[in-house]
């Protein structure tokens, strides 16, 4: 059972699909909403606050190459788990740390690694843990969004230097190019 999925959002999707998008081992990752209450919500609609969804990715993986721990120590590492509601500027309940489950396995591993990222900073993790329910894809126009605009203000300030950390730090994990 090589091919898994996980659904995770570590506030702005464009951030995360670039980071996701360079592990060996990831077959795709599909930005989109999670973890909220509005079926099939558009951008505008997340962007409100009011659907309760999070900017999400959702990754399939293969597990003989990436386990799911690893993606996690990524997801720990390239965002900052221990802020509610934000990622630096981009503020509101979207931007959200959210690990979605979807199966007791991964809800045991995903406990397991939040323990070990305690390590990692000073303030106390507030990234939720829940059960995965459904997942609806962005809109087309941000899919690759990083790599079809690099440069876009946000790609260059905030995106570019997040990726390069990234791949200074899980230079043994990206794929070749």
């Amino acid at each position: 059972m090589p091919k898994q999925l996980a659904t995770l959002g570590g506030g702005c999707f464009w951030c995360t699909e670039a980071i996701f998008s360079e592990l060996k081992g990831i077959e795709s990752v599909q930005p989109g909403y999670s973890g909220g209450r509005v079926p099939n919500p558009s951008y505008e609609q997340v962007c409100t606050d009011k659907t309760g969804h999070a900017e999400v990715v959702q990754i399939v993986f293969d597990d003989d190459i990436i386990t799911y721990k690893d993606i996690l120590r990524v997801f720990f590492s390239t965002h900052d788990p221990t802020q509610l509601n934000r990622q630096g500027e981009d503020i509101g309940t979207q931007y959200r740390s959210i690990i979605l489950y979807h199966d007791d396995k991964q809800k045991r591993e995903a406990a397991e690694i939040m323990q070990e990222a305690k390590d990692l900073w000073d303030k106390p993790i507030v990234t939720e843990l829940v059960m995965f329910e459904q997942f609806y894809p962005a809109e087309d126009y941000h899919k690759d969004y990083f790599r079809r605009n690099p440069d876009k203000p946000y790609c260059r300030l905030v995106i570019a230097p997040k990726v390069e950390k990234f791949r200074k730090h899980f230079i043994d994990m990206l794929k070749s190019k």
